[in-house]
C-alpha cells in the first residue's frame, strides 16, 4: 500500500476534522471593525470553538508549517559565541532578545534580515515554537512552500479548496513567512503574496517575515507594507554564515578577504618619491575612496596598472566596513567563476542557486581584477547576470580591473560607467612592485 505524503495526511487531518462555521477551523476570529474600535487588528478565541477542536487545529497548522523539522529550534539553543568579532556577536544579541520579546507578546511585525546561515531562520522558528507552545495557533512557512501549496489546490486531487487554505494563511494568528524574496517572481506569485500581506497589514496581524534579499529587489507593494515604521521592527543581523564558522570559514570561505587583512587605509603607501602629478593623483584617490569607505552607496570603479594600489584600496574598503560589524564580500573575478564552476560537482556542499544569490545580494560586494581573461561565453554570461542585478538593485559594489573600460563585455562596460551609479577612478601612477624590484637589481654587492 503507497504511503500518503505529509501534505496528504495534513489534508486528510484538516478534513476528518470538523470545521467551525464561526473561525473556520482557526481557532480565533479577527472582527471586521472600524479601526477606532479597541478589537481593531486584535484575534480573540472562538466562542463555538472547544478547547479539543482548537488542539487539532493547532497540530494541523503546525504539521502544515513543516515545524517538526524545525522543533529544535529555541531561543535556548541559538549560538552567539561562533568566534565571531564583538560587533557581530552584539547583533546577534540584540537580534535574539528581540525576538523574545516579540514570542512573548506577539503584536505588530518583525522583518529579520541577514545573509544566508546567519540565523534568521533560527530565531523566526523559534519564535513560531514558542507561540505555538503557549496556545497561539501559528503557521510558519516558507515563501516557496507557501506558493507551491496554493498551486496544488487547483489540482483534482487537492483535498483542502484554494480558498480555505488562502483563507487560513491570511487570518492565522500568527504567520511567519520564512525566505521572502527566494520565490519565483511570476505574476501570479506576486499578486498572492501581495493580497497575503496587505490583508494583514490592514489588520494589523501578528507576521514575522524573514529575508535575505535587497529590500529595493522586492515588490514595491509588498515592500511598502514591510518597512512601515509605524507596525514593523526591523532587525538586520550582520552575521556570516554560521556553517563556515571557524575553520571552516577560513578555509571554505568565499571571501578571500582574511587574505588581504593587512591592506587597510593606514597601511597604505603614499610613495613620496614619485613625481608631483602622480602623487596628487593617488592623494585625491585615496581621499575619494576613504570617504566612500564610510558609507558605501552606489558604484567605485578603481582601474589602473598592475601593482598600482587598486586592490590594496578595494581590500582596505572591505576591512573599513567588517572592522564596524558589517559584512562584505570580497573576491577576485576568477575566484568567483571557480566557485560557481564548483558548484556543479556531486561532491558540492552548496548548491549553484544558493552561492550566486549569496553573491548577487551580498550588502558590499568586491569583485578584484575584473578582466578579459575568463572570457568565455559562460563566463561573461555569468558576470553579467551578477553585475546586472546589483545595477538595477542599487547595491554598492567596488570593481578593481587593469583593463580599460572598452576592452570588457560591453554591456557591463556601460552599466559601470554609468555615472548615476557611481565614480570611476583611474590611478595614474606605476606600479610600486616595479619601483621595489628596480632598487633591489640597482643595490651594489659586497
Amino acid at each position: 500500500m503507497p504511503t500518503s505524503s505529509k501534505a496528504e495526511q495534513v489534508d486528510e487531518a484538516a478534513e476528518t476534522a470538523d470545521v467551525c462555521p464561526t473561525c473556520g477551523g482557526f481557532g480565533v476570529i479577527v472582527y471586521e471593525v472600524p479601526i477606532t474600535d479597541e478589537r481593531f487588528g486584535k484575534s480573540y478565541p472562538c466562542p463555538d470553538c472547544g478547547e479539543e477542536r482548537q488542539r487539532e487545529r493547532r497540530e494541523i497548522l503546525r504539521q502544515m508549517s513543516h515545524l517538526d523539522i524545525y522543533s529544535d529550534k529555541t531561543f535556548e539553543n541559538f549560538q552567539i559565541d561562533l568566534n565571531y568579532n564583538p560587533l557581530q556577536e552584539s547583533s546577534l544579541r540584540i537580534a535574539r532578545e528581540l525576538c523574545m520579546r516579540f514570542a512573548a507578546k506577539p503584536e505588530g511585525w518583525l522583518l529579520l534580515q541577514g545573509g544566508y546561515g546567519s540565523g534568521k531562520t533560527h530565531l523566526a522558528a523559534a519564535i513560531a515554537n514558542a507561540c505555538v507552545d503557549a496556545g497561539v495557533p501559528t503557521l510558519f512557512i516558507t515563501v516557496p512552500d507557501l506558493l507551491d501549496h496554493l498551486r496544488s489546490t487547483f489540482g483534482p486531487s487537492s483535498e483542502i479548496t484554494y480558498d480555505d487554505l488562502f483563507a487560513r494563511v491570511r487570518n492565522v494568528r500568527l504567520l511567519v513567512l520564512d525566505d521572502l524574496g527566494s520565490e519565483s517572481p511570476t505574476p501570479w506569485a506576486q499578486e498572492k503574496l501581495y493580497q497575503i500581506i496587505n490583508h494583514r497589514y490592514t489588520h494589523r496581524l501578528p507576521t514575522v517575515i524573514t529575508t535575505n534579499a535587497n529590500l529595493e529587489a522586492i515588490e514595491p507593494r509588498i515592500r511598502s507594507r514591510m518597512t512601515d515604521e509605524y507596525l514593523t521592527r526591523q532587525v538586520r543581523i550582520d552575521a556570516p554564515d554560521y556553517r563556515r564558522s571557524g575553520s571552516a570559514q577560513s578555509e571554505g570561505s568565499l571571501s578571500n578577504l582574511a587574505h588581504y587583512a593587512h591592506m587597510t587605509f593606514e597601511t597604505w603607501d603614499r610613495r613620496a618619491d614619485l613625481p608631483k602629478a602622480h602623487r596628487d593623483n593617488l592623494r585625491r584617490v585615496f581621499e575619494h575612496v576613504r570617504q566612500y569607505a564610510e558609507a558605501p552607496t552606489g558604484w567605485l570603479v578603481l582601474t589602473g596598472s598592475y601593482g598600482c594600489g587598486k586592490t590594496h584600496l578595494a581590500a582596505a574598503i572591505a576591512n573599513h566596513r567588517q572592522a564596524h560589524g558589517e559584512p562584505a564580500l570580497f573576491v577576485t573575478a576568477p575566484d568567483l567563476l571557480d566557485h560557481l564552476r564548483a558548484t556543479f560537482s556531486p561532491d558540492s556542499t552548496i548548491s549553484y542557486d544558493r552561492l550566486f544569490h549569496e553573491i548577487r545580494d551580498a550588502p558590499l560586494l568586491v569583485l578584484d581584477d575584473l578582466g578579459v581573461e575568463n572570457a568565455s561565453p559562460w563566463a561573461r554570461e555569468k558576470l553579467f547576470q551578477l553585475i546586472d542585478h546589483r545595477y538595477r538593485a542599487r547595491l554598492a559594489t567596488v570593481f578593481t580591473m587593469s583593463h580599460p573600460l572598452d576592452e570588457i563585455d560591453e554591456r557591463i562596460a556601460s552599466r559601470m560607467s554609468d555615472p548615476s551609479r557611481g565614480t570611476v577612478l583611474a590611478i595614474t601612477a606605476p606600479s610600486y612592485r616595479g619601483k621595489k624590484q628596480a632598487a633591489r637589481r640597482r643595490k651594489p654587492t659586497a
